[in-house]
């Protein structure tokens, strides 16, 4: 019988053990093995950062779920990957050995690139519920006394939805409070233009995108480099779209959140053959590594180049919906070996994101992800906001339930009443 291991419990490992165990044979085990004892549901960050939610509403213990299916677990964590003898050195010193690994760690946040950044240094992160947690006390804080705010991502990010989601949220939460007369605010973005995305665009997604912003009264510097950041105070330097040095900036804050650019964890960083420079899993079309054939990646670990070229450099995003195809995929190409066949499927690589503006929200669609598309769809309306808080409360039940049905598929593509859209 095969022991199949999935370093990482959250958006694509949890979905990823629930699918392996159901196409799993009898006999078959599969462990999950994460560094946190938790899953907590990352798209919910950006409220618990302003407190709307709380940690628990959020999150929940992964092993005494994942055992009801049957799935082992172990919170030691993942040391070192040793892919060249099928074993997981574990934060424990222990040795887990495979038959088949899956690596969806998601990423390791570079907080060091940029001197003064994140929670160690001067500006908040939402990539994390610790993150959050803690920018829901400054943020308490900050209410107390007002002041300027800079949010957005640096060069290098490859989520840039939930910038713009707490940008809006964070405006939101002050027009209720009646304090948004008393902070300016600005939108700091490694993007050539608003809306950008990391995927070159998506439909009129630019010029919704700086109609919401202008709305909001939300300034925002593009093709921007930020260089260091001290307390209160962020440098930032502007680049034209020939990657020239345009002006540069000090921006003073009392409160900024900005993400970090990715790259891959400890355990796999620098294996040759295995990551790239960045750390990232190199991937065949069947999710499968090139040189170590019994090991797979899905989600924020996988390596993916960029979309295009761009002044300062951008990454491309993976969305829930892109890492669903990915774990399904996967899922059914080690099942296929499992039987003795060779891998067949492929992910379907769309992105699909549902991105919350407080009060409203945006909805895009990009089949495939990288242009030319058969489907390039961007839309805002209150429905957004509303789908959104449905699918938190969705996607948290059924992770507990264990179910491995396709979440993001079926209530986004309900949500944009897509239904039969042919991927």
């Amino acid at each position: 019988m095969a022991h199949v291991v999935i370093i990482g419990a959250g958006i694509g490992g949890m979905p990823m053990a629930y699918e392996m165990k159901a196409l799993a044979r009898p006999g078959d085990r599969v462990t999950v093995v994460s560094n946190v004892p938790t899953f907590h549901f990352v798209p919910s960050n950006p409220w618990v950062a302003v407190n709307w939610r709380k940690r628990r509403d959020i999150e929940f213990p992964a092993g005494e779920y994942l055992a009801r299916k049957g799935i082992e677990f172990t919170g030691a964590g993942a040391k070192r990957v040793h892919p060249e003898r099928n074993q997981v050195e574990l934060g424990d010193g222990s040795l887990l050995d495979y038959d088949f690994l899956v690596i969806a760690t998601g990423p390791k946040l570079a907080f060091d690139e940029v001197e003064g950044l994140g929670p160690a240094g001067h500006t908040h992160s939402i990539c994390h519920v610790d993150h959050a947690q803690s920018a829901a006390a400054a943020w308490e804080g900050f209410l107390d006394q007002p002041g300027p705010v800079v949010v957005g991502a640096v060069q290098g990010a490859s989520c840039y939805g939930p910038a713009y989601e707490f940008a809006f949220i964070m405006d939101t939460d002050l027009r209720r409070r009646k304090l948004r007369d008393r902070v300016p605010m600005t939108f700091v973005t490694a993007e050539p233009y608003i809306g950008h995305l990391g995927l070159g665009g998506v439909g009129d997604s630019k010029s919704l995108l700086e109609s919401a912003l202008r709305e909001r009264n939300i300034k925002w510097i593009c093709n921007a480099r930020t260089t260091k950041v001290e307390g209160g105070r962020m440098h930032v330097t502007e680049f034209d779209e020939l990657g020239k040095e345009k002006r540069t900036h000090e921006l003073p804050f009392a409160y900024s959140m900005m993400l970090p650019a990715f790259k891959g964890v400890d355990a796999v960083f620098g294996i040759e053959g295995l990551s790239n420079p960045r750390g990232f899993i190199l991937i065949d079309e069947h999710q499968r590594n090139p040189r170590f054939r019994n090991v797979y990646a899905v989600g924020v670990c996988v390596a993916i180049p960029p979309v295009e070229p761009t002044p300062v450099p951008t990454g491309a995003p993976k969305t829930g919906y892109m890492i669903e195809s990915m774990v399904t995929a996967t899922a059914h190409n080690i099942r296929a070996e499992l039987d003795g066949k060779a891998p067949a499927q492929k992910a379907t690589w769309n992105a699909l994101c549902l991105a919350d503006f407080g009060d409203t929200g945006v909805a895009f669609v990009a089949l495939p992800q990288i242009p030319p598309r058969n489907v390039n769809w961007f839309a805002e309306g209150k429905w957004v906001h509303l789908a959104k808080v449905a699918f938190e409360k969705y996607f948290i039940r059924k992770m507990k339930k264990g179910t491995s049905e396709p979440l993001y598929e079926r209530l986004v593509l309900h949500a944009l009443g897509i239904r039969k859209l042919k991927t």
